[in-house]
């Protein structure tokens, strides 16, 4: 039996890890932002689950639970950082406060999160942080420019992290999964306010795809073109910390693996065609 502390516990993907580790007897911590969510799993596992309410722009809140967590359950095997949700609109339609609460939830709560872990793993010798991020950590698009940037600056502090903490006998493993047919968009979507210039651009209609606008498109029929499975992505996962090993990224979905590659062939076919331009910059001296 493993102790498995999960943020967000109570939607989309984390909520089908969550009943598989409760169902093959695991112990789960769960953090929740609404109270009560889980009263259901809770009556049905008892003492298996553990709860506790969260916010993670909270930071002193933050700490509170996961010193409890450890404190009341004595080893916490693995961490699991999911909470997040996405800012769609054009990057000049949010609001600062909008785009500061989607980098304070998205990013330093998943960094305040797993460095209050980190002592605790240390102590008890070693421990595996799963990250939750997502195929946009490798790409941005109009109309999801702020929710992409939030994941590209979760891709990089977790892999410098995971670099940092691995003589601990600290693992990590990075999740990007593509779509998932959850109701992480219809029930966690924020949107900027809509200006008239962008509407007819890509964000615009981005946008009025995301919010079901466009004619004989609704969100229904758009969760069925989404083709991520959440209990098969929940079973890998779980898989993966079971095995203990692998590579540091998780791609989870045909859409996430076509998306990331071809990110990274257009990246890389950018770089090739400055390498002349890139080595002319260096300095007379330097030997080649």
């Amino acid at each position: 039996m493993q102790t498995w502390f999960i943020t967000g516990a109570s939607g989309g993907l984390a909520s089908r890890i969550t009943r598989r580790l409760l169902d093959r007897g695991d112990r789960v911590a769960a953090t929740v932002r609404r109270p009560g969510v889980l009263d259901d799993l809770q009556a049905q596992y008892g003492s298996q689950l553990w709860q506790a309410n969260l916010d993670l722009t909270n930071f002193q809140e933050i700490a509170e639970v996961v010193e409890r967590a450890f404190l009341e359950l004595g080893t916490i095997d693995v961490f699991v950082n999911n909470a997040a949700y996405g800012l769609y609109g054009a990057v000049e339609e949010a609001s600062d406060r909008q785009i500061e609460h989607q980098f304070m939830t998205n990013v330093l709560g998943s960094l305040r999160a797993a460095r209050a872990v980190l002592p605790f793993f240390r102590k008890q010798g070693g421990g595996h942080m799963v990250q939750i991020s997502s195929m946009a950590g490798h790409y941005s698009i109009p109309g999801m420019g702020l929710y992409c940037s939030s994941k590209w600056a979760v891709e990089g502090v977790f892999e410098a992290l995971a670099k940092e903490v691995a003589p601990f006998n600290i693992k990590t493993t990075i999740v990007e999964p593509g779509g998932i047919r959850t109701n992480f968009i219809t029930s966690n979507a924020i949107f900027g306010e809509r200006m008239d210039e962008y509407r007819d651009t890509e964000a615009g209609q981005f946008v009025s795809l995301m919010k079901g606008e466009l004619p004989g498109i609704d969100m229904s029929m758009f969760n069925q073109m989404v083709v991520g499975d959440p209990d098969k992505m929940a079973q890998h996962i779980i898989r993966r910390v079971d095995q203990g090993e692998g590579p540091i990224r998780m791609a989870l979905g045909s859409d996430a693996y076509e998306q990331i590659r071809a990110a990274l062939l257009d990246r890389l076919a950018a770089l090739e065609a400055q390498k002349e331009l890139a080595y002319s910059t260096d300095s007379d001296d330097v030997v080649k």
